[in-house]
């Protein structure tokens, strides 16, 4: 019978489509670069769908974010997300958590519900944790690397994470995975040079920021803001997206 995904199934057959129907994949930031996975994910007929984040929609996202539009500014990203995975497919089954993932907060996720884990955070410590929990419960995860301050989408490559070369954060990454004794993690990486942003105040979230007062998470808190494209995190997005859906489904693995 003619459906949404029949275009999809003409690739992948009846089979691999249920065994993704079936599937709950948990993305962990739905910015940039989560915000494309998971929407690649809902099209790709993935049935249920976890989606973690405490950052409201910015004006600044609007370059970027698949969700960010100027309805939606102001917006908790998981509300606006939830409601366009909703859009595309009526029956997928969408968990939000409004909150950023912690260490201090990880015992709040049951990780053995996972089919599979989607780091798109942008903390060290974060992914870290992300990683121990999914490694901890047997669960795949994958993990996006520095996609900041880059121009170059052509050169993001997927690697094992002790390939990697030149990225600034997947440096820091091995070196502490290493210390854990943690021995593989697929990630997505760019060799490209990361480019420093321009300094110009007048367009800088440091001196103009324009989150709403009393905002729990403000970007004056972070230490460095990045530069970033339409066309750099979308692409990580996706190529994210297609690993996890190669993976669950068994097709197209080397």
């Amino acid at each position: 019978m003619l459906n949404q995904f029949s275009r999809t199934e003409l690739l992948f057959g009846k089979e691999v489509m249920k065994k993704l129907e079936d599937a709950r994949v948990a993305v962990f930031g739905v910015g940039g670069v989560g915000g494309y996975t998971v929407e690649a994910l809902v099209r790709s007929g993935v049935g249920t769908i976890d989606i973690i984040d405490d950052d409201k929609v910015c004006l600044t996202n609007l370059n970027r974010q698949i969700i960010a539009t100027r309805k939606t500014v102001g917006r908790y990203k998981v509300d606006v997300m939830k409601e366009r995975i909703l859009e595309i497919n009526p029956q997928a089954v969408v968990h939000t958590h409004q909150c950023f993932f912690l260490p201090e907060n990880s015992d709040t996720f049951d990780f053995t519900q996972y089919s599979y884990v989607v780091d798109a955070v942008d903390t060290v410590t974060a992914k870290i944790a992300l990683v121990m929990k999914a490694q901890e419960a047997g669960v795949p995860i994958i993990s996006s690397m520095g996609a900041g301050n880059k121009l170059n989408p052509a050169e993001f490559e997927v690697a094992d994470i002790y390939k990697t070369s030149v990225c600034p954060l997947a440096k820091v990454m091995r070196r502490e995975l290493k210390k854990r004794g943690v021995k593989h993690l697929k990630v997505v990486y760019s060799k490209e040079q990361p480019i420093t942003p321009i300094d110009d105040m007048a367009i800088s979230c440091r001196e103009h920021c324009i989150c709403p007062p009393g905002a729990e998470h403000k970007c004056t808190d972070r230490r460095a803001i990045p530069g970033s494209t339409a066309f750099v995190p979308s692409v990580v997005g996706l190529i994210i997206a297609s690993e996890v859906i190669k993976d669950i489904a068994g097709v197209g693995q080397q």
